[in-house]
């Protein structure tokens, strides 16, 4: 049982919703971690996803570590490095011949760059995960919802369900109203709207990445 994390964007709380997803799984017995192939940047979001699976090296977590907060692709231009997808294909197959669950986080959005030629969308394609999509619930989360639901089906994967993360406390008319229409014309299960400072997920989202079909 394994699943592919991704956002509408960056900085939409992929981990944030990781790291809850993983301590629901192990809070019911499930050995479940976490693999952020590619950071780019502070390694704070390793160090969380190191310490509630378990207290893995950060390494195995996440083999490749760039500097530079900007799209993969670019920040290997700025260090002189270049990506190998076979050794994030590798650090997967790894955890997951060890593991219950493994949540792979993507970096950035869909098809973020991981070199010119490959993007984290084809590394997700390859893995041949379902994906939970993460979506800021803001002014836009419909569009982006939509575009990103279509492009992960365009490369023959399953989209398996979407989670609304509020990333302030004050809620809008669009706030209040994506979870409904996000739900309706994307013909994913919208499972979870998670509010400001939540600190649990809800069982249908942790049934979801235990392998579990939901209708929406």
């Amino acid at each position: 049982m394994s699943l592919f994390v991704t956002g509408t964007n960056t900085d939409v709380g992929k981990t944030y919703i990781t790291r809850l997803i993983i301590e629901g799984l192990r809070q019911q017995g499930l050995d479940a971690v976490g693999y952020k192939p590619v950071s780019c940047g502070g390694l704070e979001d390793t160090e969380i996803l190191a310490q509630v699976s378990g207290g893995l090296d950060a390494d195995v977590v996440n083999p490749v570590q760039l500097l530079n907060a900007v799209a993969p692709h670019v920040a290997c231009q700025l260090e002189n490095r270049e990506i190998d997808p076979k050794q994030l294909i590798e650090g997967y197959e790894k955890l997951a011949a060890k593991h219950d669950v493994v949540l792979v986080e993507g970096a950035g959005g869909w098809e973020v760059p991981l070199r010119s030629d490959y993007s984290m969308s084809d590394l997700a394609a390859e893995l041949g995960l379902p994906v939970l999509l993460v979506a800021a619930n803001q002014l836009g989360a419909i569009n982006h919802s939509l575009l990103s639901v279509n492009a992960i089906r365009s490369k023959g994967l399953e989209c398996r369900c979407i989670v609304l993360n509020q990333l302030e406390d004050e809620l809008d008319t669009a706030m209040i109203t994506n979870k409904t229409v996000i739900g309706e014309l994307s013909g994913v299960a919208l499972l979870e709207h998670v509010i400001h400072g939540q600190d649990f997920i809800n069982d249908e989202v942790l049934a979801c990445a235990r392998g579990q079909i939901l209708s929406v």
